[in-house]
């Protein structure tokens, strides 16, 4: 298996009541509210925990970006990362992901992937999303062309690493004269991709089509499986047949010396007033063309949905808290009933503090990973990096296609 810890950096310190007094902590929320001197101190703070977590013997620390809410501090993913390639040693620094549709210069963006592969010695994935609705608004991005403008940059992407230039590129959305960057990545023929998602089944086919891992979010057990469905179907009708190497799974996990004070911090799950990416209005988190039809009237469903509650989240295993053994008890349950051989384990979020923070990263290290690694094992749960498997079905060798591809 490959284990990674998380967290979305949130910025905790900022006036909660306002947020509930406007009725959004998204987008729009005032950024007067934003204080420097807090800031400084939680990115120090998250420096320091992304250290412990390799000394602690994680595979991968999962970075994230988000946009204009107090949810997260990553506002340039690419930042942080690099960081971190010159920090750590062994870890993988897994970028999930560099939202391509507000990118305008995605042969910059190369470079810059390119960079952290090489300070890093190879050790990074390349991640990449579609970016949440709300972000559209906020770069200026047009999300009709949201799809669009992701497939194409990914394709850019990829023969930019790839392909030896100079070369032209002439697309819808992007022209490039010429193409030609000095700096490329160490791995080839390019850096692992993975792609994060919830609801999008679009998104789910075409990482299936491309062979890429797909990382379900924080998706219910029984939701899960029906991705899974889907993207095996779309893995065999173009020639391979998929396992849970090309699956992953983030969940919200805390682990605390007892069930008491692990419940008590789990509960900062729910900070940003229950909303995964902070309260927003309707129209800001799905604007018109970012989303297919059926994806469209999926999120404005969810939208009409009652969040679950803290307790009901944590029967349903949305949120897993307790001891170390408690959590291995329910993590078994989760890659049983899922298994993905890519897990990545969100410790904390909200107000949780410092320390509780790192006695979280040091109980996972010491005693639940070694457990999954385990029961990883048992159900034959081998990651893609475990395997060697080619980072997309492009660089897949023909004799590993199925007969059912013929």
């Amino acid at each position: 298996m490959h284990l990674m810890y998380f967290t979305e950096q949130p910025m905790s310190a900022y006036p909660v009541e306002e947020g509930k007094r406007l009725g959004y902590t998204a987008t729009m929320f005032p950024n007067k509210y934003f204080d420097p001197v807090e800031a400084t101190r939680l990115y120090h703070e998250r420096l320091e925990e992304y250290l412990y977590a390799e000394e602690m013997g994680v595979d991968g620390i999962m970075l994230n970006e988000h946009h204009n809410a107090p949810f997260t501090m990553q506002s340039k993913i690419n930042i942080f990362a690099s960081v971190l390639a010159g920090m750590t040693k062994r870890v993988k620094i897994v970028l999930l992901g560099n939202p391509l549709p507000v990118c305008d210069n995605p042969i910059r963006l190369a470079e810059e992937i390119a960079m952290i592969d090489l300070i890093s010695k190879g050790r990074l994935v390349s991640g990449i999303v579609r970016g949440a609705g709300q972000e559209q608004i906020a770069t200026n991005a047009n999300p009709a062309y949201n799809r669009e403008r992701f497939e194409e940059a990914h394709d850019l992407l990829i023969k930019t690493w790839s392909v030896p230039g100079p070369f032209r590129w002439e697309g819808n959305h992007y022209q490039f004269r010429v193409v030609n960057p000095w700096v490329l990545p160490l791995q080839k023929p390019h850096p692992r991709i993975w792609v994060p998602g919830v609801v999008s089944r679009e998104t789910v086919v075409w990482a299936a089509e491309q062979r890429y891992p797909y990382i379900a979010l924080n998706t219910t057990i029984e939701a899960t499986k029906a991705i899974w469905e889907i993207y095996d179907e779309a893995a065999k009708r173009v020639g391979y047949k998929s396992g849970p190497e090309n699956r992953g799974y983030l969940i919200r996990c805390h682990v605390a010396e007892t069930e008491e004070k692990a419940i008590e911090n789990a509960r900062e799950f729910l900070w940003m007033q229950g909303e995964f990416l902070g309260l927003a209005h309707p129209v800001w988190a799905n604007p018109s063309g970012y989303g297919s039809p059926a994806t469209r009237r999926q999120r404005l469903e969810a939208r009409k949905r009652v969040i679950p509650s803290f307790e009901q989240q944590l029967e349903m295993m949305q949120i897993i808290a307790g001891t170390p053994e408690q959590v291995v008890k329910k993590l078994r349950i989760l890659l049983e009933g899922t298994r993905p051989s890519i897990l990545a384990l969100w410790g904390n979020d909200g107000m949780v503090n410092h320390e509780d923070s790192m006695t979280c990263i040091r109980l996972l290290g010491q005693e639940v990973m070694p457990a999954l690694r385990e029961i990883g094992k048992e159900l034959e749960l081998f990651s893609p990096i475990e395997l060697d498997t080619p980072v997309s079905l492009a660089a897949t060798p023909q004799h590993e296609l199925t007969p059912s591809s013929a």
